[in-house]
């Protein structure tokens, strides 16, 4: 399985959230999965895509060519695409990912997980989604998702059933391989 990992590539996270990161990419390799990201060096992106390298994972990095002047880019990536723009990277991220896991991330992650979410209700895809809650970091936004449902501004059955959540490595692979 192809899995594509969205997540902050600040180099301000806290450390928690990194060596968690490392160890989803370790895990992802391990279960012989290929590790699709934003090829970024640093935070989160940098600590996943080090634990699959490290683990002899296949991993494919994807980047507009000018986001190396925001962070580093991932160079032990076994293929990088460039692109000119986030939307042709996200785009990108779609065709060759076969699921996706939310880790925690800013604005561009938020970006990247609501696309995922709205095409998925969309039927343009249907993959699957995991948001991992790791140290509880995504409760206020699945707290905001609830408000929305209780205000009627989205769907409760359908809208919510467009993604899963787990708070645990082994969690985020329980829904990915046997859900």
């Amino acid at each position: 399985m192809r899995i594509c990992v969205y997540g902050a590539g600040s180099t301000q996270i806290k450390s928690k959230y990194t060596d968690e990161a490392y160890k989803l990419g370790e895990e992802i390799a391990k279960r012989g999965h290929d590790l699709v990201f934003g090829g970024g060096s640093t935070g989160i992106m940098g600590a996943v895509s080090k634990g699959a390298i490290d683990n002899h994972g296949k991993v494919l990095g994807i980047a507009p060519e000018w986001m190396e002047e925001f962070e580093g880019i991932c160079k032990d990536c076994d293929e990088f695409i460039y692109t000119e723009s986030m939307d042709e990277r996200k785009k990108l991220f779609l065709e060759n990912s076969d699921a996706f896991i939310i880790a925690p991330g800013g604005i561009g992650t938020l970006d990247e997980f609501y696309e995922v979410i709205v095409l998925k209700k969309l039927n343009r895809h249907d993959k699957k989604i995991v948001i991992f809650n790791m140290f509880n970091y995504y409760d206020h936004m699945l707290e905001m998702i609830d408000f929305m449902i209780e205000e009627g501004v989205i769907r409760a059955g359908r809208d919510k059933k467009t993604f899963k959540i787990a708070d645990s490595i082994e969690k985020v692979f329980k829904i990915l391989e046997r859900e």
